[in-house]
């Protein structure tokens, strides 16, 4: 499990829902739980969200919501999708320092 990951996970209060991992490399081996943003279909073109489609391996044209962050048990995690490429990494970055107002 690797920062950027997208992941079908069991989101507390939502259910079984595709998720990207935001938490550092070098924190997930340590971890039970990792952060995750919520990844959902609903698309609002906002800039705390990041777009993403089959190439990252979800079904259909999705967004990353950055305002929707949740921790999530790396056993709750249960089938990886795919992986960010590095310029949506970026995207994600900037994504979230909008969302957390870093």
């Amino acid at each position: 499990m690797h920062r950027g990951d997208v992941w079908d996970a069991d989101v507390p209060g939502v259910g079984q829902h595709p998720v990207v991992v935001v938490t550092r490399d070098t924190a997930v081996p340590v971890l039970q739980s990792v952060v995750c943003a919520v990844v959902s279909s609903t698309v609002r073109g906002h800039r705390a969200e990041l777009e993403v489609n089959a190439e990252e391996g979800l079904d259909h044209h999705s967004a990353v919501n950055c305002d929707n962050l949740v921790s999530i048990r790396k056993h709750a995690m249960t089938r990886r999708r795919g992986h960010l490429g590095p310029a949506k990494l970026r995207q994600l970055d900037a994504a979230l320092r909008l969302a957390l107002d870093l």
